[in-house]
């Protein structure tokens, strides 16, 4: 990843005047009250707030998961709001990566089928679907197990079987819902240094949402949000 500050790299997204809104007239709930956010390409951001404080919408709208209400969501400098479901389903296909808490991995496949899954989404042909799913089983310490079930494998494993999956298809940006939730200390510094690894080398772009602060030095920045608006931002080291 280029050395140059994060004010220096070009925005990867860029949220303006976002807001959400779930339900209509007196049973309206604003889950976000007008973001404006920006992250630049190479930019490892950690997310935080209560519950109920509009991360998870923010998150959901990254990922292309929901819509605003209101506002603009710019991916690269295109206009993601304006677009359909179905450009916006190519978007997640082709350019974001998922990470979650609870793995979300297929139980009866092997570690090497669930790394495969989104290649096949894509219609990469098998022979090279198996040697790129390998190569990202390698690259997060699981040369060997490309066999194994879930079932087969401890919770760190499971969770680097899931960011291999995420990592892939080379995302542009990669997003992290609680991914150390379910594990134990040791584990979740492996994880993270396993993704801090990925965002310095690979350049990826890293969204997480966490709830430990310890998990969260681990970014560039850290966005706090309250109440449906960013509370603060504050910078780690090493971003500006």
């Amino acid at each position: 990843m280029s050395a140059r500050t994060r004010t220096e790299r070009p925005p990867l997204v860029e949220l303006q005047g976002v807001t959400k809104v779930y339900g209509s007239g007196m049973a309206a709930m604003p889950a976000l009250r007008g973001i404006d956010l920006r992250i630049a390409e190479g930019e490892f951001t950690a997310v935080m707030g209560p519950s109920g404080s509009g991360k998870s919408t923010c998150m959901n709208i990254l990922g292309c998961l929901d819509t605003p209400t209101g506002g603009n969501y710019l991916f690269k400098n295109i206009n993601v709001s304006g677009l359909t479901r179905n450009q916006r389903a190519l978007l997640r296909r082709h350019h974001l990566g998922f990470v979650f808490q609870g793995y979300n991995l297929l139980n009866r496949t092997s570690a090497l089928e669930n790394v495969e899954l989104p290649l096949i989404y894509r219609g990469v042909k098998a022979r090279e679907r198996h040697h790129r799913a390998a190569e990202a089983l390698a690259a997060v310490g699981l040369s060997g197990w490309e066999h194994h079930t879930p079932g087969e494998l401890s919770g760190g494993q499971q969770q680097r079987v899931a960011i291999a999956r995420a990592i892939v298809t080379e995302p542009a940006l990669l997003l992290a819902d609680e991914p150390t939730g379910n594990l134990d200390t040791a584990r979740s510094i492996e994880i993270m240094e396993l993704l801090t690894s990925f965002n310095r080398e690979l350049g990826i772009t890293i969204v997480m949402v966490t709830h430990e602060e310890e998990m969260a030095r681990y970014a560039e920045r850290e966005i706090l949000f309250r109440d449906g608006l960013v509370e603060s931002i504050s910078t780690n080291g090493g971003g500006d």
